[in-house]
């Protein structure tokens, strides 16, 4: 445990970003899931769950909580499978 007052604020501002970032990081998961199985099952609110996925990736890049050329990667890999499983079903 940290003696430094300036430590220990800087410790509890640390825990709370990395909550914070924790939650977006699972959101992103969740979203890119939700997308690819709403694709594969060709539902009708796959371009919602497309579009709501992609606007997650860039608003975690824009908040820092992922690099932007992170975001350009996950977004391209996702639009990707969107693409393949839209052609299969």
């Amino acid at each position: 445990m940290a003696n430094i007052k300036s430590q220990i604020k800087r410790n509890k501002q640390n825990e709370k970003r990395r909550v914070r970032n924790k939650a977006v990081r699972s959101e992103l998961r969740t979203r890119t899931k939700s997308a690819v199985t709403a694709a594969e099952a060709g539902a009708e609110h796959a371009a919602d769950a497309e579009r709501m996925a992609m606007k997650r990736i860039d608003k975690a890049a824009t908040k820092g909580v992922i690099h932007k050329n992170a975001a350009a990667r996950r977004k391209s890999r996702l639009a990707k499978r969107l693409a393949a499983a839209s052609a299969d079903a």
